[in-house]
Parts: structure tokens; sequence; C-alpha cells
């Protein structure tokens, strides 16, 4: 008689702790394995999940005791469904964190990991008061450099779960010796700081479109030639298949665009930016901002994922669950307008090159920075730009050289979420552009707001450009076609690229952004930001035929 093997139980261990203290990589070097993120057992909160030898270890994100965004939220509540907890504690403010912490756990059986023990561990009888902290509170407390744990310590913070007992106080009346802050830098400075800030903020957006481009310029002409050599292969393929595949907006033809243009942007960009994160540079980025951008109702933490657009909307949009309750919204609408991603802004460089005048770029960027800054502080609200809405922080960063493993760490979400999420999106948009196309649908909408062009000094042919760019933004493409055969002015081009960029989000963007928020929501962001940018772009229109540019 057979019988039914039993899977072996799987204990499930909860890492939390404050943001940048380093619960990512010690969970890394504790499972050398990459992580997965799903839904946690019994709950709906979504984390990052390690697998290892009967544990399932979930990194949880990053807690601000103080805030009401939804990670923290997220994180407290897996509390709940935890086995054991794993504390994540920094050294430089250990009393503080764990007065901060038990209360959290209470009833739970824990394990402490102190990280930053490199930057105390050389003060006199640093593992002393460890150990008498230890003794105080009743459970293991291991300090290590969460960046660098040898093989001894891994296995003592894995013999210390298979141990974990709960805490016997919720609160430590032992006070370490030390109290380190990390040290000032330029960024921290009332003028400059915001200046430097605003420069590195730019600097991996031109970067990554820079060199992604110049490759571009390289692969495309070879990625086409490829292609080309298998179209003849679809010539006996039925009408609509044959539209599907090679047609105008088909499989085929879009694709270089894909992975030629867009896919090196999103890669390098995310790259850099996770440079930054894992570096802690912006953390100290954000906070060097807020004064700026709080008074239009962002904070510095929300400008972050603001640029995160610029690489791909949609894991900027998912990343706004790090964003205040009362600043979520506008961050999201914010994205929507003026995070031009790679496919807008690829597009928007080719149109500008392909029509002779390159250095465009630099007017359509100013022009998109100022009108998405009075776009923001108009639709955001009045409890957002409050002066008591304050940039909650854990404390200022310390700044490190980051190792690899922590910048792909931290680039793999980014990216994870642009091929896993976009790119099918991309595949379907350019299916559902086919058959439209393929119907006339897109002829006879074009046809029907074609009159509308004249308000905005634009010819009729710029109404198909514009349509299809509020399904793909790629389809600003078609400007550069529109142009060549009608002689536009550079204000035209302008006017005509900001259009077709601004007038709404994408599909992609608004479907993520309707799963996340609400459908309704969705539909009012697009109507409000349908007005905003054709007011924008009749001021833009109108002001550079008056200056005859």
């Amino acid at each position: 008689m057979a019988y039914a093997m039993r899977e072996a139980p799987v204990t499930s261990i909860v890492v939390i702790g404050k943001e940048s203290v380093g619960k990512s990589e010690l969970v890394g070097a504790l499972t050398n394995r990459p992580p997965k993120s799903e839904n946690f057992r019994g709950s709906t909160v979504r984390c990052e999940t390690f697998r290892i030898d009967g544990h399932e270890f979930v990194d949880t994100p990053g807690i601000l005791r103080q805030s009401d965004t939804l990670t923290t939220k997220m994180a407290l509540s897996s509390l709940v469904n935890g086995d054991i907890v794993f504390l994540v504690l920094q050294a430089t403010h250990l009393s503080q964190d764990l007065n901060d912490f038990l209360p959290l756990v209470v009833g739970k059986r824990c394990v402490i990991v102190v990280t930053f023990w490199d930057k105390v561990k050389a003060n006199i009888g640093a593992a002393a008061t460890v150990a008498k902290l230890s003794f105080e509170v009743g459970i293991p407390i291991i300090p290590v450099d969460a960046r660098r744990i040898e093989k001894a310590q891994r296995q003592t913070i894995l013999d210390a779960a298979e141990n974990a007992c709960v805490p016997r106080c919720t609160k430590v009346l032992l006070r370490p010796v030390w109290l380190i802050e990390p040290k000032s830098t330029v960024l921290e400075h009332r003028y400059i700081g915001p200046a430097l800030a605003i420069c590195l903020f730019l600097t991996p957006a031109v970067a990554a479109v820079g060199i992604a481009n110049s490759f571009a310029g390289f692969a495309d002409p070879i990625f086409k030639e490829f292609t080309g050599l298998f179209l003849p292969e679809f010539n006996g393929l039925p009408a609509v298949l044959k539209e599907v595949l090679i047609g105008d907006y088909g499989l085929v033809t879009m694709g270089p665009l894909l992975f030629v243009w867009a896919v090196p942007t999103v890669v390098l960009y995310a790259l850099l930016l996770g440079c930054y994160k894992a570096s802690g540079l912006l953390d100290r980025m954000s906070s060097a901002m807020h004064p700026l951008v709080s008074r239009v109702g962002l904070s510095g933490r929300d400008l972050v994922r603001i640029v995160m657009g610029f690489g791909c909307n949609v894991p900027a949009v998912i990343s706004t669950r790090a964003c205040s309750r009362c600043s979520r919204d506008t961050t999201i609408k914010t994205i929507a307008f003026g995070a031009a991603c790679s496919y807008q802004f690829g597009a928007t460089i080719g149109v500008f090159a392909a029509i002779g005048h390159p250095l465009l770029i630099a007017p359509f960027l100013t022009y998109l920075v100022l009108t998405t800054i009075i776009y923001t502080r108009l639709t955001s609200s009045r409890e957002s730009r409050s002066q008591f809405n304050i940039l909650v922080v854990g404390g200022r960063t310390f700044i490190t050289w980051p190792h690899w493993k922590g910048i792909w760490r931290e680039a793999r979400s980014t990216l994870m979420s642009f091929f896993r999420t976009s790119i099918p999106i991309f595949f379907l948009i350019s299916v559902i552009a086919s058959l439209l196309n393929w119907l006339h649908v897109l002829y006879h909408v074009s046809a029907f707001i074609q009159p509308a062009m004249a308000a905005f000094h634009l010819p009729e042919q710029a109404a198909l450009p514009i349509v299809l760019a509020s399904i793909r933004k790629d389809g600003i493409l078609l400007v550069a076609q529109m142009a060549r055969g009608t002689a536009l002015t550079r204000g035209q081009s302008l006017t005509a690229v900001y259009l077709a960029g601004e007038l709404l989000p994408c599909l992609v963007t608004a479907l993520t952004i309707s799963r996340e928020r609400s459908s309704i929501f969705v539909g009012k962001l697009m109507l409000r930001q349908a007005l905003a940018a054709c007011f924008f772009a009749l001021l833009l229109a109108w002001g550079a035929s008056a200056i005859g540019f």
C-alpha cells in the first residue's frame, strides 16, 4: 500500500527593520537564493521570500514608525503570520531601535541581528554591551556587517533561529556608550545641497538615455536587417495576421523600439539608480530636495518614484506604495503626466533628430518640467502641501561604496516589473493597435479630431500620432514621418511632441494605476491630464507662433 508523502513543515521567518538597515543583504547572504515576490501565507501582503532548508525568509519593506505608508502597514501586518521574527537593527542606534521594535513583537519568538557593526566594534566594551543587552532582553543578539557575513556568522544566525524565544521585556534600560551619526556632506548644505541633488537626480536618466541611444544607433540597423530576412515568409499569411506581425504597428515592425531602444535604457537606468540606493546616496538626495518639492505637495521620497518613471512608469507607480497616504495620489498623477518613460523619451529624441533639430530636446524638457510642476501644484491636495507634512525618514543614512550584489538587488525589482508587466502589455497593445489599424478605426478616430489640430497650429496629419501616442508612447515617432511631408516649424514640432506625449498616460501606465488605485481614480486622472495637456499645448503653440519660433 502506497502512502502519500507529507511535505516537511516550513518555518516562516519574518525579517523586519527600518529602511536602509541591511535586511535584504542579510537575507541574501543567509540563503544565497534569488527572491520570489508572492503573497505571504494567510494574508494579502506581497513580500519577497527566500527559501532554504525548511526555512522561508520573508523580506518585508522598510518600516517608518511615524509614517502611514502602505509598505509600512504591509510589513507590520506580516508579523501576524510569521513563526519567527528577525529584528534587524542598526548598531549605531541600538537601544533606540530596540525600544522602537520590541513592543511590536510581544509574544513572538525572535532573533535580533545587529547590522553596521563595523561602525561601532572599535569602541571599547562594544561586544560586552551587546552581551548585556542580550541578557536583558532574553533573546540572542548577533552583530554582523550585513555586506560581508562570514560563514561562521551565517551558521550562528541559522542556529539562533532554531532556538528563538520570546523577549522578556518591551523596553531596555541599558544604554550603549556610543551613538554614531553619519557624517554630514555637501548635500546637507541649505543652498548647495538641493542644487547638487537635482543634478544627481538627472544624471542617471541623461546617462542611461545617452548611452542607450548610442548603442541603439549602432544596433538598430543590424536588428532591422536581421528581421528583414524573415519578412518574405509572412507574405502568404492571412491579411489580419500579416497586419499584426508586420503592419505599421505589428510585433516585428515595432520590435526594434522595444529591444533596441527601450530595454537598454531601462536596464542602464535601473542599474545606475541601484548604485544610488545601495550606497545610501538616494536617501540623502531625497532629504536635500524635500524643502523644494514640499511646496507643490510632494516629499523628497516621492521624487525618487517620479525619477524612476523615466526608466519605466510601471515599477514607479507600484513603488508609490512607499509614499505617504496624503501624497501618494499626487505622486501617481505626477508620474503619469511628467515622467517621460524610456519609450516616450527615446521617441522624443528620435523625432527631433529625424527632423534635423536635435537641440529641441532642451526646450522640450524645460517646458515639460515647468508644466509638470504647475500641474502637480494645482492637482495636489491641501493636506499634502501642509507645512506640517514633514519628511518622515529613519534618520540620516550612511554613505558607503556600493557592492555589485547590492546594486543588482536594488535594480532587480524594477527590471522584473518591466519584463513581467510592461513587455507583455507592450505585445498586447501592439496586437490591439494593429487590429484597430486593420479595421480602419484609427483612421476614423484621427479624422474625427483633425479639425481640432488647427487650434494648436498643427496640420491635420498630426491627429494620428496623437491618437496612437495615447495608446503607446512610441506613437510619437509618427511625428517625424509627418514632419518630413509638411515642413513643420520648430514650434509646431515641440507642440506636436508635447501634446502627443502628455495628452494621456499610455495604456500600460493607465492599467497599472487602475490596479493600484481604482478605475474611477484613473478615469478622473485621465480627464484632468487631458485638459491640462491641451491647455499647456495651446500656450506653447501660440507662444511659439507669436515669437516666430
